[in-house]
């Protein structure tokens, strides 16, 4: 096997010592002459000549990476929002180590450790069920930066939210615009904060048309799947409704199916909208109307906050607070 080339060999080569390449190398050599950092890089390129991380992170103190938690690697939202970490963590060459342990606790819980062994840089958890008792047992002993995403309920730390509540609002409003006056909502039993805060907006929203919404019998339980969606399906149209709103696009998409099996159309039969704004959405028929999430801005952000948090542990905690959107599409209609 052939030797792996080491800084110590980019060195000899250049007749320089191994603190001068390792300076240059981490854009630090401003003080050596032009010609010798264009030789250094030269060497490196022509040598193949790749840093070693676990050296250069002592020197640095830092690990260069970041945990990720997310609930689902499956949802479409979390990949919009991961590719948003991804985009921000290239532009100071950060690694993110992204997990998701689909709701398990305990699963969540070893990712937590593990990273925090491996002395991560900081944390994004956008998981809903990290507890403020997990992380006072594991992330602040560590004294480890992070950010908590909307859903998770947890206290303290520096938080990102969407406007959920007015999100709900939204969907309401769109659907008394159409005359539908007779709505449901689809939802999970042990709903997230942010899914709540929906539900709150979407009552609201009614309200102010005078619409009449009882959560007792106006919410149908289903999970924050396509399958959830899709066996909620009979459940719904027990309740006759003439629009549904879905509390994420995954749901919508499926009860869309369990519908057209059932010989019901959208929208003729009955208004089908979600919550989210994944790519899907413009690929279903029809497509469907949604309340857009900002998503890659929502990663984007994440990061952004995590960096300062690195850069200055002293400063206040932060609140970043961002907007939703409806995006009005097929699946929507007027009551015939």
């Amino acid at each position: 096997m052939k030797k792996k080339v080491t800084i110590r060999d980019v060195a000899r080569q250049a007749g320089v010592s191994v603190t001068t390449v390792s300076q240059i190398l981490n854009g630090k050599g401003q003080r050596f002459s032009k010609r010798t950092r264009e030789h250094v890089l030269e060497l490196r390129d022509k040598l193949n000549y790749v840093p070693d991380f676990n050296a250069r992170n002592l020197i640095l103190h830092s690990s260069q990476t970041i945990g990720v938690l997310v609930p689902s690697m499956s949802n479409s939202f979390f990949s919009s929002f991961i590719q948003g970490v991804q985009d921000k963590c290239r532009t100071r060459e950060i690694m993110p180590l992204v997990f998701g342990a689909n709701h398990d606790e305990k699963l969540e819980r070893y990712y937590l450790t593990q990273l925090v062994a491996r002395s991560v840089d900081g944390l994004i958890i956008a998981s809903s069920t990290i507890t403020t008792k997990t992380i006072d047992e594991i992330l602040r002993p560590a004294h480890l930066p992070y950010v908590l995403f909307d859903q998770n309920g947890s206290r303290g730390g520096d938080r990102l939210e969407v406007d959920d509540y007015q999100g709900g609002r939204l969907a309401a409003l769109h659907l008394a615009s159409l005359g539908h006056r007779h709505v449901v909502m689809v939802m999970p039993n042990d709903a997230t904060t942010n899914v709540h805060q929906r539900l709150a907006g979407f009552v609201s929203g009614l309200e102010e048309h005078h619409i009449s919404f009882v959560p007792d019998r106006d919410v149908v339980s289903a999970k924050l799947t396509k399958r959830g969606g899709y066996e909620a399906t009979k459940a719904v149209l027990e309740r006759q409704p003439t629009a549904v709103f879905a509390a994420n696009d995954e749901i919508a998409i499926g009860l869309m199916r369990g519908f057209k099996e059932q010989g019901v159309k959208v929208p003729d039969d009955i208004s089908v909208m979600g919550y989210d704004g994944i790519d899907f959405d413009e690929y279903v028929t029809p497509a469907l109307t949604t309340v857009q999430q900002p998503t890659h801005q929502i990663g984007a952000a994440a990061v952004q906050m995590l960096f300062k948090r690195i850069d200055n542990s002293a400063i206040e905690l932060q609140r970043v607070f961002l907007p939703v959107q409806l995006i009005s599409r097929q699946s929507t209609a007027k009551l015939k």
